[in-house]
């Protein structure tokens, strides 16, 4: 088992990283909860409600909440549903959601935590790869129609617990999701870290221990940058890394057409061709090209309008005054912000675009 504590200015929690920890739950939470409420979709429910439930059995007042699976579930109808739920299970302030699931529930909990009775503890209980990300760092949110993650809040977790049992279940698809925020913080990162991911092959099956290494070293990236800028003022952005053009996909494709991971990989993909043109630095574009094509990643998709792409991308989060704003590399590990305007975005985006066919 791996512990690591995350500490910022405001908020202290433990990351804990190991095998079966799910039968043992109760005694990694930081508190004795009276009334809990579990939160997980319809998949996860299948296969971990059940040992979550046993691991609780004594406790008298435990609410479940069961939505559907995928991205459209972050909604705000989930939410006020969740919210419903929080009170019709008499959770208060000394109450306690549990989020068992990928990003998503750890997402839509996380906001619903974060909001009830202005603000009761989490837990988060991550079963993706991708999770290892999301569940770390405190950003909980819901999406608009309009774009990823745009209704949301800064609220930490007392503790997360992340079981690497349940990454066994995953399907090819949510493997390569999740692998694309590990790739994410070695390039932001560390050359020696992301040429160890860029040589993992996802066409097998993952080797549990190295799988664990290369978690606990993204939470580790993800836990440095969280440490120094919790409210995402500066260097927090650099954890954005492939996400502005990747949210923008994701949004305009319609949540759930393409995961998360899948999106962020092309949009990686686009943020070291722009770094290149910008910085005129040769960067691991080919090398990270070849490992998401071995590896099954999409890289035709039905590509929405340039002018459409432009729009959602201002309203990225990092934006300003409209202009978009990217998290580019100067080369592997040295991330930097840049304002891009619409002109050189445009031109690069049809290169690009045409460069992927």
């Amino acid at each position: 088992m791996h512990k690591q504590t995350i500490k910022t200015s405001t908020n202290e929690y433990d990351v804990i990283i190991g095998k079966d920890l799910l039968s043992n739950l109760e005694s990694y939470l930081p508190h004795n909860y009276t009334n809990i409420l579990i939160v997980t979709d319809e998949t996860v429910s299948k296969l971990y409600l059940n040992t979550v439930k046993e691991a609780l059995h004594h406790k008298n007042n435990i609410g479940i909440s069961v939505v559907p699976s995928g991205e459209a579930t972050k909604s705000m109808e989930y939410f006020y549903q969740l919210q419903t739920a929080a009170i019709e299970n008499h959770l208060d302030r000394k109450s306690l959601i549990i989020a068992l699931g990928g990003g998503m529930i750890g997402d839509l909990a996380g906001f619903v935590a974060a909001t009830f009775m202005r603000g009761i503890d989490f837990v988060q209980i991550p079963t993706t790869i991708l999770a290892h990300d999301s569940s770390v760092g405190g950003k909980v949110a819901i999406n608009h129609p309009k774009g990823k993650n745009l209704i949301g809040n800064f609220y930490p977790p007392v503790a997360v617990i992340y079981d690497v049992t349940t990454l066994h279940s995953l399907p090819d698809r949510e493997i390569r999701s999740g692998y694309a925020e590990v790739i994410k913080h070695g390039l932001i990162s560390d050359t020696t870290f992301f040429k160890d991911v860029v040589n993992t092959d996802l066409t097998i099956p993952l080797n549990s221990d190295i799988t664990v290494e290369h978690l606990r070293k993204g939470i580790a990236v993800k836990a440095k940058v969280v440490e120094e800028d919790e409210k995402e003022k500066n260097i927090r952005k650099f954890l954005n890394f492939g996400h502005t053009l990747g949210h923008a996909i994701e949004s305009e494709l319609g949540y759930g057409e393409i995961t998360h991971g899948e999106a962020v990989a092309i949009g990686m993909l686009f943020a070291l061709r722009v770094s290149e043109g910008i910085f005129d630095q040769s960067l691991p574009y080919e090398k990270l090209f070849e490992w998401m094509q071995h590896n099954h990643y999409p890289l035709s998709i039905k590509w929405p309008t340039i002018d459409n792409l432009i729009d959602k991308m201002k309203l990225d989060k990092k934006s300003e005054n409209a202009v978009v704003q990217m998290v580019l590399l100067t080369e592997v590990g040295k991330p930097a912000v840049q304002n891009i305007d619409d002109a050189t975005l445009r031109t690069y985006l049809e290169k690009f675009i045409r460069e992927l066919g």
